[in-house]
């Protein structure tokens, strides 16, 4: 049984080959090290590129008109097709798959309040542009489009933070009168936008942005969510669905890709998942690769400590010594180079990953866009952490791996005889 007297052996042994066990352990905790750093690395541009889908459902799908390249029953190519009120009104009766739902009016006009003016973007949606987008508001801020809006053709308005600041100053709006244009509108909501970006909308209803700037008819793109489509040829066959509906209506042939453009974020975020995910697991070979060479170290120093020890292993069993108290000692000196050494990789990696994201998060890293302007809203690298379970699971395993590092030089150990040891130089 292990009791303090081996311990002190162990320790006397490691203190005299100080500096073979401490590269052993150091090639142990660097392979640690590297595992937990890199794939914090990786865990960080995973986050990367799913922050910049944060704002969208990873199911939406966006369509707008273009020019047909072909001809079709008569009608020449080039032709620039126009959505109509039936394609948003028929694209949840023909497809099923289809749950959220809304069109697009652009038009960029001059906001003006009392002496103040903003100059930008005015889009009118359908109520479900907010759960698609994830247009959010806070308590006290009002609200979205709603249905009413829609029917009752209401001159309502959702501004963007931006235009609410520059307006409004520190009055409220809500509730107040603005001119869009040579229009009133009320002031219904204000949205929350962490950029405060110059660019964001403001919100009017559809049916009142196409009665205004579009007289009644034709919109600039549809953009609605799908449910139990996943894998690529699911989305394949439903976009040729959707391309031969429309082209029933607006005439063009079925398959001339660019009549319609269609943008879709499902696999937008496959290929995003498989090449994360391929590098994560390319992470995961080179650290295993890298920990394993550390084990491979410590084998070798487990032998050459037999062999050193060889002539005391004699002795030992000449009086009566068990071959598990030897197979034992040796074992129990690996576990504790690994586990000592890959307790200290571990919390070094985990300690440098959570800096890194400590840092970036201070100096707004975290939340700000990869090129540095707000508008851009692209990052490519966030968080660069990895979560605990998988960095202590990381080190059992090692520990598990160091028993077998030491068990192979140990039972060789016990199946030298006594005499044959003896005699060892």
């Amino acid at each position: 049984m292990f009791d303090f007297d081996n311990l002190r052996e162990i320790w006397s042994t490691m203190k005299k080959n100080k500096l073979r066990t401490f590269l052993t352990g150091f090639s142990v905790a660097w392979g640690i090290f590297m595992l937990v750093t890199l794939l914090g690395a990786g865990n960080g541009l995973r986050n990367g590129i799913l922050y910049n889908f944060r704002d969208m459902a990873d199911n939406r799908i966006e369509m707008w008109p273009r020019w047909t390249s072909k001809p079709w029953k008569g009608m020449q190519a080039n032709r620039r097709l126009v959505f109509k009120d039936e394609d948003y009104y028929m694209l949840k009766r023909e497809h099923p798959e289809v749950v959220l739902c809304s069109a697009t009016v652009n038009h960029s006009d001059t906001l003006t309040y009392d002496k103040e003016y903003f100059t930008g973007e005015t889009n009118g949606v359908f109520p479900d542009h907010a759960l698609i987008n994830f247009v959010q508001f806070y308590p006290g801020k009002g609200r979205f489009i709603n249905d009413a809006d829609i029917r009752d053709k209401r001159k309502v308005i959702v501004l963007s933070p931006r235009m609410a600041e520059v307006l409004f100053r520190d009055k409220n709006p809500l509730g107040k009168y603005i001119r869009c244009g040579h229009i009133m509108f009320q002031v219904v909501g204000i949205y929350h936008d962490k950029n405060m970006s110059n660019n964001s909308p403001a919100y009017i209803p559809f049916s009142t942005a196409q009665l205004l700037y579009n007289k009644g008819r034709g919109f600039y793109n549809l953009s609605f969510t799908v449910k139990g489509i996943t894998a690529e040829e699911e989305n394949e066959a439903f976009e040729q669905r959707l391309r031969a509906s429309l082209a029933r209506r607006h005439k063009f042939d079925p398959a001339d890709k660019s009549a319609i453009g269609i943008w879709n974020t499902s696999n937008q975020m496959r290929m995003f998942n498989n090449m994360t995910g391929g590098i994560i697991m390319f992470i995961w070979i080179v650290g295993i690769s890298t920990l394993m060479a550390g084990i491979v170290g410590v084998s070798n120093i487990m032998l050459v400590t037999v062999r050193e020890r060889t002539r005391e292993i004699g002795i030992r069993k000449a009086i009566g010594a068990k071959p598990s108290s030897i197979l034992k000692l040796i074992i129990i000196e690996s576990i504790l180079i690994t586990a000592a050494f890959g307790y200290i990789g571990m919390i070094s990696g985990i300690g440098l990953t959570e800096g890194v994201g400590y840092i970036m998060t201070l100096s707004g890293a975290n939340d700000a866009p990869a090129g540095g302007h707000p508008d851009e809203n692209v990052t490519l690298f966030r968080n660069p952490t990895v979560s605990l379970g998988i960095a202590v699971s990381a080190t059992l395993l090692l520990i598990v791996a160091g028993v077998f590092a030491g068990y192979f030089p140990a039972r060789k150990a016990t199946k030298i005889s006594a005499i044959e040891a003896m005699r060892a130089e």
